[in-house]
């Protein structure tokens, strides 16, 4: 082909990237690509995208053939034709922007932010959230997240999941959070409503990727080792007001334990559990996080009630008190 941009132009372009504009290239079809699929073509055109991305690409209408938006990555190309490409940034490119929200901050300073996320709130960009997530709002929060793995996210909790959580605001912070997640000195307690009566029990089943449901985890042989201490505090109407200690922090882990036990969490449709008591996501809270300061070693201990629409399901269920310690 020829009309190829050259290894500067490339370059600069790449930095142009960072924006929201759209860079075009062109070419036209010499005899060396004659009869090629043209999402082959578009490799040699713009090899430092991925294939699967260009596909992408021609399936947003973003590639025209001889001025017509092409239909298909398997059409072949003949020699002659001019290709156009309309090189639209990446998600993935797009989520690591910093975008403003409002922080709910229970504590703070320049190693260590704790937070009341709400549910509904992503904590990291995934396919399906590539904005509006955590990670977002911290990089718009304080400039150090740019620089930190993860923006500084040393754990997270499910989407719709609510509660107290801390990120590291500092590479040392980063490192010493981790480390203490490891050796399971840092202590998170939640409170759940799970369908049926639950008896008080320790849970330790190992939990990996479900084979059935790949979106799902499951108690499997080969799955990572993971504890949850289950201790129920009241039961009406055919649900169970839990608290549940983690001693391992696997994806789900407290969702997916309850589960294989018969009894999942109200309204956590994932792994089987129906809605009620006014609650439309599943019913888990972080009510409770114990830690060491990551650089001054200081003990921490930070609560945090829960939101209206749980709090007003664990009254039915348990009572008005809710049992922080």
């Amino acid at each position: 082909m020829n009309d190829l941009p050259d290894a500067a132009a490339a370059a600069g372009e790449d930095e142009s990237a960072a924006d929201d504009s759209i860079e075009k290239r062109s070419a036209v079809v010499d005899a060396a690509l004659h009869g090629e699929r043209l999402d082959r073509v578009l490799v040699t055109l713009a090899g430092e995208f991925s294939r699967s991305h260009l596909q992408h690409l021609i399936d947003l209408g973003h590639v025209q053939v001889d001025g017509q938006r092409a239909a298909t990555a398997s059409r072949r190309v003949r020699v002659g034709q001019r290709i156009e490409l309309e090189l639209v940034p990446t998600d993935e490119s797009r989520a690591f922007r910093a975008q403003p929200m409002a922080l709910a901050v229970l504590y703070e300073d320049e190693h260590l932010l704790v937070l009341d996320k709400p549910a509904g709130l992503v904590v990291h960009p995934a396919p399906g959230n590539w904005s509006g997530t955590l990670l977002n709002g911290l990089l718009a929060h304080h400039a150090a997240a740019a620089t930190l793995p993860r923006g500084g996210i040393v754990h997270r909790l499910d989407k719709d999941t609510s509660g107290v959580m801390m990120v590291g605001k500092s590479l040392p912070a980063v490192t010493a959070l981790v480390r203490d997640i490891a050796a399971r000195d840092v202590h998170r307690r939640y409170l759940a409503l799970a369908h049926g009566t639950v008896a008080s029990q320790r849970v330790d089943a190992p939990i990996g990727r479900d084979p059935a449901v790949r979106v799902r985890m499951a108690v499997v042989a080969s799955g990572k080792p993971a504890r949850t201490d289950v201790e129920c505090l009241a039961t009406q109407e055919g649900i169970s007001a839990v608290r549940c200690i983690l001693h391992t922090g696997r994806t789900h882990q407290i969702r997916v334990h309850l589960a294989s036990r018969g009894h999942p969490l109200v309204a956590d449709a994932v792994y089987g559990g129906r809605a009620a008591l006014g609650l439309v996501r599943q019913a888990l809270h972080a009510v409770r996080l114990e830690l060491a300061h990551p650089v001054t070693r200081e003990p921490l201990v930070f609560q945090c009630a829960p939101p209206p629409d749980f709090s007003a399901a664990w009254r039915v269920i348990a009572g008005v008190t809710i049992p922080f310690e």
